[in-house]
């Protein structure tokens, strides 16, 4: 099984939808809430490059925004 973590804010549409897409698809995921939180934002920016959220990491590829289709094609889903 893939490792999943997304950063995200609570205000984030985006993240909301990334979030609720998991769900569906029954894919466990690690939220990393980077609002006031400089370590995580630091993390994720380390990680990505951005600081616009969300990123999401599946098994140590980033995944900048809601990108159904890369993240289909990383969790091998049709």
């Amino acid at each position: 099984m893939s490792k999943v973590t997304i950063y995200s804010t609570p205000s984030c549409h985006f993240c909301h939808m990334a979030k609720e897409y998991f769900k569906s698809k029954n894919i466990a995921y690690e939220d990393v809430n980077v609002a006031g939180n400089v370590d995580k934002q630091k993390e994720m920016v380390k990680k990505s490059g951005q600081f616009g959220v969300p990123v999401i990491d599946i098994d140590g590829k980033i995944v900048i925004g809601f990108d159904r289709p890369k993240i289909n094609q990383l969790l091998n889903l049709n």
